[in-house]
């Protein structure tokens, strides 16, 4: 899938993942390849994603993410 992980001062990340795991405010959950659409506001904890076989952890105080056609977007604060 395609991932953009953003703040309001910088992007943090823009590529391919092949996972990703955010830190819901109800409960942390996982999108996959050709997840279904979604719009979730996050918490503060530990987003993870894989990119290219590397597992990268940040720190986020909380924000939103979309998934709609193969495409994650996050909004993160940091």
């Amino acid at each position: 899938m395609k991932l953009t992980i953003v703040s309001p001062e910088k992007i943090l990340f823009k590529g391919d993942a092949d996972i990703l795991s955010v830190p819901g405010t109800t409960g942390r959950f996982e999108v996959l390849d050709h997840h279904a659409a979604i719009i979730s506001s996050l918490k503060a904890d530990k987003l993870i994603y894989k990119s290219h076989g590397q597992e990268v952890s940040v720190d986020v105080l909380g924000g939103f993410i979309e998934v709609a056609d193969n495409v994650a977007s996050v909004c993160v604060e940091v």
